[in-house]
């Protein structure tokens, strides 16, 4: 059956195809017959309790030099027989809060979003770890400097980042020897304004920082290592780390299997969990990335698990 997909993304001219998960969604739904609508930034609004998008037909191509057209703009109501896939990236500010909001009135009009824009609102993506204590390394989240100095400390090396970065952005390596120290609490804190999270330093990151992928809350059967580059300690693809996937360990396939069904039970569809060693860091629900490398390195096809997933939910709300 054909559906509408409705994309809510960051500009997709500016994109790198041969990397963006998001456009692998979307080339596998244009593979399945399902018609595409792009919608424009900033374009959700809500009229007399209705949410609709400022959107445009979209056409997607596998080419690294012309991967989309886009037709006529159009105002869509949002609501049954569509899927929303909300996959603009981080930070998750008051115009991302908001335009969850508005997608809940998609949701109740009874579009799918994916993910479940309740957990977009609920999962910050270094505080939602936590849900899972057992599967985290030691994590202290505070306002307060001479705490996290403690923590640092007692575990003589840790990790120091805020609570709403990406892509490796303002991630401190940090020792009971840095003479920088105070200065970084400082900086992440506001002076005690803000939280930020302290974990204890993992060494196997020289090994990777890896990307293990769930859909449907199911683990996909290779992650994708991030290896830190360099003198660089962050494997973050976007602070420069190098790709390479390897199938999961007992340990990771063990937390996949702890986190899995809560993420179900949520509606979280599509998330993407960082590894390093044994322990789960970070529990990313916003826009996950690594599919195009992983299908390319393993000739698995990621996202079609995804869309079965999508085109079952929806079959089966027609059905009611």
């Amino acid at each position: 059956m054909q559906y509408d997909i409705v994309v809510v993304m960051d500009p997709i001219a500016s994109i790198n195809p041969a990397k963006d998960t998001t456009f692998a969604m979307l080339l596998e739904a244009q593979h399945r017959g399902h018609r595409l609508h792009y919608v424009l930034p900033g374009g959700l609004f809500l009229r007399d309790g209705v949410v609709l998008a400022r959107a445009a037909t979209l056409e997607v191509r596998d080419d690294a030099h012309d991967w989309f057209s886009l037709g006529e703009p159009h105002v869509l109501p949002l609501g049954s027989g569509q899927a929303v896939l909300m996959r603009t990236d981080p930070p998750v500010d008051a115009d991302y809060l908001h335009d969850t909001q508005l997608l809940d009135f998609a949701r109740m009009q009874g579009a799918l979003v994916v993910n479940d824009p309740r957990g977009l609102r609920d999962f910050n993506e270094k505080l939602a770890a936590l849900l899972f204590p057992d599967c985290c390394p030691p994590t202290l989240v505070s306002r307060d400097a001479a705490a996290l100095k403690a923590f640092v400390h007692a575990h003589e090396e840790a990790v120091l980042k805020p609570l709403d970065g990406m892509g490796g952005r303002s991630i401190f390596r940090a020792s009971t020897r840095d003479p920088n120290l105070n200065v970084i609490l400082e900086t992440l804190t506001g002076g005690g304004r803000h939280l930020a999270m302290a974990q204890r330093y993992l060494p196997e990151i020289v090994d990777g920082d890896k990307r293990v992928l769930l859909v449907d809350g199911e683990p996909v059967e290779y992650a994708l290592a991030r290896i830190p580059q360099g003198d660089e300690f962050r494997g973050n693809l976007a602070a420069g780390g190098r790709g390479e996937g390897r199938p999961l360990t007992a340990r990771e396939k063990q937390i996949a299997a702890r986190v899995g069904p809560e993420m179900k039970r949520r509606g979280m569809l599509f998330v993407g969990l960082d590894v390093i060693g044994d322990w789960m860091t970070e529990l990313n629900v916003t826009s996950p990335t690594g599919v195009r490398e992983l299908e390319k390195q393993f000739g698995i096809n990621i996202v079609g698990k995804l869309f079965d997933a999508i085109e079952s939910r929806l079959a089966a709300t027609a059905n009611d």
